[in-house]
């Protein structure tokens, strides 16, 4: 239902955290190069433990390769620089949420070419960031909670 796209991720756990939660919620997974690791990595694959299976991985060379093979896409891109909150945007099924690199974010020319389509996640002025698989999980579910959560199961077995 939502497209999660990390530029250039420099942490393979972070990544590997990340598949699992598209994996919980039938996300696809975009990776822009250049990673930080290889996909070989065991950290990764730790990480998505055995759940990588369910996931839709999609890989690319560079940001430029990803906006060719996705053109016209409704993405939000999360920067610490944004004035707008993330649960102030309403997502729609499909929209994709571009994320940035561990220490650095995303890169200022793309922040400025999409401003309007800039948000972020409320924290303390002290505070530089959020871990990027954390940023992920919080914005994917506002965006999965706004659309009923639809296609997932909300209810657990009856412990009756």
């Amino acid at each position: 239902m939502f497209h999660i796209v990390l530029v250039e991720p420099e942490i393979p756990q972070n990544t590997g955290n990340i598949a699992r939660t598209c994996a919980a919620t039938g996300s696809v997974l975009h990776l822009v190069g250049p990673l930080g690791f290889s996909l070989e990595d065991k950290y990764l694959k730790r990480a998505g433990l055995d759940y990588w299976h369910l996931v839709d991985v999609r890989y690319y060379e560079n940001y430029r390769e990803f906006e060719e093979k996705n053109p016209g896409i409704s993405a939000y891109f999360l920067t610490t620089k944004a004035e707008k909150c993330y649960a102030d945007v309403h997502y729609e099924p499909g929209t994709y949420l571009v994320f940035g690199k561990e220490t650095a974010g995303l890169p200022l020319e793309l922040l400025k070419a999409n401003w309007e389509r800039c948000v972020r996640i409320p924290m303390l002025e002290e505070a530089r960031s959020l871990n990027l698989s954390n940023s992920v999980a919080i914005v994917l579910y506002e965006a999965l909670r706004q659309n009923d959560f639809r296609g997932l199961k909300i209810k657990g077995p009856s412990s009756k």
